[in-house]
């Protein structure tokens, strides 16, 4: 559950800081004294959201990537960051399943956004998800075909 909560406090501090600028460390601190969260919690959140923060570029390009007819900025916040939030966990949180961050993200989509939001999170991330598996599929055989010889005459002996 500390988990959770931390996505959930992730989310409420990218959203402050996506709409008004707020400082990420005092929003969070902020939240966490008025809900009075674990530190475990509170610490999970700090990591994610500083990750979030460190490559939004990044992650932004990416979701542009998939959003296809929806710019960044045409998204709900809410929807925005939950997407930045589940990107971030996929491509950088190795002890995280992506099915895990693909279903928190729609469980936050679900309870903040509006009612189509969980479908279109889960949308993207499924397909985010999908491609880096083929992308990792392809990448297995031709290194499967690469040690041995494949239908090219000029590899190996």
């Amino acid at each position: 559950m500390s988990r959770r909560l931390g996505r959930e406090l992730a989310l409420k501090v990218l959203y402050q800081v996506d709409l008004v600028g707020a400082a990420p460390e005092r929003a969070l601190e902020d939240l966490c004294r008025d809900e009075e969260v674990p530190s475990d919690s509170a610490e999970f959140a700090r990591q994610l959201v500083a990750g979030v923060l460190g490559r939004q570029g990044e992650i932004d390009a990416l979701i542009a990537r998939y959003a296809r007819e929806w710019s960044l900025t045409r998204m709900a916040v809410v929807d925005r960051n939950i997407l930045r939030l589940g990107v971030f966990q996929i491509l950088h949180r190795p002890d995280i399943p992506a099915s895990v961050a693909i279903n928190e993200a729609v469980e936050l989509a679900k309870r903040y956004g509006e009612a189509e939001s969980g479908r279109f999170v889960n949308g993207i991330l499924g397909q985010l998800v999908r491609d880096r598996e083929g992308a990792a599929a392809d990448r297995q055989e031709t290194a499967a075909l690469g040690c041995c010889g494949g239908d090219d005459p000029s590899v190996g002996g």
